[in-house]
């Protein structure tokens, strides 16, 4: 039990600081590392994010008291988002579990390729015009809901390609992020409930280590290579899962 714990706090302590300073990728990390183990896509979501209320919370406060968040920003992904997130949530406790993980699987591995080509493109010109962000905030809470992450892959990367100030999009849509989490965990909770409790312990502790620092680098840390690296990991998990479902591997 304790072991478990460990191995957990030290996930969650990794994907907090990579989630924290470029806005994505914990729920993707954690999710990812879950299926690998077996854990059924639905159960593995419901395990993460109810980690995530812990984290996104403490990271938003973060990321305010760093000064990086809008919050009428915040207000326009956050209610598209919730109800996203619990669309996603009962479509994905409603499917069978063999559909759903190579469905995920591929998912997640789509969202590495994603991080991986953010990393990759030159960054745009600044908007001309404050970016439309209802739709956005819907298919991030949907996707993030079905997938165990993608709010932050799918929002900040869209926010920041579109000319945003990163900082500003990466602080918001992490504070953002706190309520479509918890309206997710809820739907999880009056469905399927939680039985994961040490992946859920591990994941929150190392996350609510890492929420501060993570806040703090944002401003100094090079993102590029550690999206890069970030997107290649999630990519191998997910093709390895995806090989395993498939019987091919």
């Amino acid at each position: 039990m304790l072991e478990d714990i460990l191995l957990f706090v030290i996930v969650g302590f990794v994907a907090q600081m990579v989630d924290g300073a470029i806005g994505m990728a914990y729920g993707l990390t954690a999710t990812s590392v879950l299926l690998s183990m077996s854990v059924p896509p639905a159960m593995a979501s419901a395990s993460v994010h109810a980690a995530e209320m812990f984290t996104t919370g403490a990271s938003g406060f973060a990321h305010w008291r760093a000064g990086n968040v809008i919050p009428r920003l915040v207000l326009r992904l956050a209610v598209p988002g919730v109800l996203g997130g619990v669309v996603g949530a009962y479509v994905l406790t409603d499917l069978p579990v063999a559909y759903m993980k190579p469905v995920v699987s591929t998912y997640l591995a789509v969202m590495g390729a994603i991080i991986l080509g953010r990393a990759l493109r030159p960054p745009p010109p600044p908007p001309d015009k404050p970016p439309r962000v209802t739709l956005l905030g819907f298919g991030g809470g949907f996707l993030d809901a079905i997938g165990g992450g993608g709010w932050g892959p799918l929002v900040t990367s869209t926010l920041i390609g579109r000319g945003n100030v990163p900082r500003t999009s990466i602080g918001s849509t992490n504070a953002a992020e706190f309520f479509v989490t918890t309206a997710i965990t809820a739907v999880f909770v009056a469905t399927i409930g939680l039985d994961l409790w040490p992946v859920i312990l591990g994941l929150v502790l190392g996350g609510v280590l890492a929420a501060p620092l993570a806040a703090l680098v944002t401003k100094k840390l090079p993102d590029r290579p550690l999206m890069i690296i970030v997107g290649v990991v999630i990519m191998l998990l997910s093709l390895r899962n995806l090989t395993i479902q498939l019987g091919l591997g």
